[in-house]
């Protein structure tokens, strides 16, 4: 049945994981397709009596948010290879890949379910007391080590050709480097309140737009490490003792800053939802509010500081070519990676809040004019950052960032 390929539905997986050995014939299954995600279906099968579970990921040939997205099956491949090599450099932070079909354009692999989607987890207001330390590891152990300072330069340019992906490439290029700016496709999807605002502050801004220009060039030309692509609060599970990265069917050979940046920028949507938004949590729980807010700024400044010592660390211990070797050749190349994280970081704000696709930080604020005001303040961070990353060299600077976007803003009110 499994011979030629078409999209499956629930009855199609309980089907399939049974042909393929992964259940017994006789085994009482139930199936359920639940991809949130813009692009691909997935489907959680369970036996009912045992407990045990799988996880289908399937690609089909558009994209589920549009059908302007024509896509490549060939991503699959790519995120399973990832999720393979991934598996071999850092298993205790990615799931467990199991099997790849390339009739069917799916992977089978664990099944995290007992873990949460880190940004329903930030919305909730957990605590994740690892997750800087987890997740700099795996930055550095996937992304320094796919460089030409630490791999075999010709083994290097075997892997950028084994991960080209320009569908994907293509839909970055787009949703995060042009259309914020231009909205030349007419996709961006604009807050009413915010919409003369942000036409005025992005799409008129000249500057602004020659700078989002190199950066886009920096993407699409910067073959410097295998990047997951897509390293969002969104394609991370976590518990507050576990952290599992999925979804890396972005990855290709890119610029560090890019993985960097939109961990950095899915942390300060969370940021600005509890500190400027009190409609989302009940007023008695103003102080714990506070708390949380401290927190997610620590977060942040450990992600940049941590990424930047592990980063020092590696390159000391394990960088092969000889002109590598001098510690002020490591420190130019980190500050490097550090502005164009900052980059990415302000790219990531402005197409989660201009963009197509928008983020539940955000869009499930209540009350308009709190929605507006937190929009605006991300907004202004954004242009900040990109207009001044090379200036940032610290965690703290990330931070100040922020709070500057909040002094103008609070400012604009008072003078309006």
């Amino acid at each position: 049945m499994f011979d030629q390929f078409f999209v499956m539905k629930a009855e199609d997986a309980v089907r399939y994981v049974k042909e393929k050995g992964f259940f017994t014939n006789d085994a009482r299954l139930e199936a359920k397709e639940i991809g949130d995600g813009n692009i691909n279906f997935v489907f959680r099968v369970r036996d009912t009596e045992s407990g045990k579970s799988l996880i289908i990921k399937q690609g089909g040939e558009m994209a589920r948010i549009s059908d302007e997205f024509k896509l490549s099956s060939d991503r699959v491949r790519i995120e399973y290879e990832m999720l393979t090599f991934y598996n071999e450099r850092v298993p205790d932070l990615v799931p467990e890949v199991l099997a790849y079909d390339d009739r069917m354009h799916c992977f089978v692999s664990e099944d995290l379910g007992s873990l949460t989607i880190m940004r329903d987890a930030l919305l909730a207001r957990r605590r994740l007391p690892h997750f800087a330390e987890h997740i700099t590891t795996f930055l550095v152990e996937t992304l320094f080590y796919t460089t030409d300072i630490a791999m075999d330069p010709k083994e290097k340019k075997r892997w950028v050709g084994k991960f080209i992906n320009p569908d994907l490439c293509e839909i970055t290029e787009d949703l995060v480097y042009t259309e914020p700016y231009t909205d030349y496709r007419h996709r961006n999807d604009l807050f009413e309140p915010n919409r003369a605002w942000i036409e005025r502050m992005f799409y008129e801004d000249k500057a602004l737009r020659r700078e989002v220009a190199q950066l886009k060039w920096q993407f699409m030309t910067e073959a410097q490490a295998l990047i997951h692509g897509d390293l969002h609060t969104g394609s991370i599970f976590v518990d507050e003792q576990t952290t599992k990265v999925i979804d890396p069917e972005f990855a290709f050979y890119g610029p560090i800053g890019y993985d960097v940046g939109n961990v950095l920028a899915n942390l300060m949507f969370a940021w600005g939802r509890f500190a400027y938004a009190p409609s989302v949590a009940p007023k008695e729980n103003v102080t714990e509010v506070k708390d949380y807010v401290a927190w997610l700024e620590e977060t942040i400044v450990q992600v940049a500081d941590r990424l930047i010592e592990k980063f020092l660390q590696a390159w000391a211990k394990d960088a092969r070519d000889p002109l590598a070797r001098d510690k002020e050749v490591a420190e130019a190349y980190v500050r490097r990676v550090m502005a164009d994280s900052a980059g990415v970081c302000g790219l990531e704000l402005a197409r989660r809040i201009i963009g197509l696709a928008h983020v539940k930080d955000i869009v499930t604020i209540p009350d308009d004019e709190e929605r507006k005001k937190v929009e605006r303040i991300l907004l202004r961070a954004a242009k900040h950052f990109i207009f001044e990353r090379h200036s940032l060299t610290s965690g703290a600077d990330f931070i100040q960032i922020l709070k500057t976007a909040e002094m103008e803003e609070e400012q604009d009110e008072s003078g309006a």
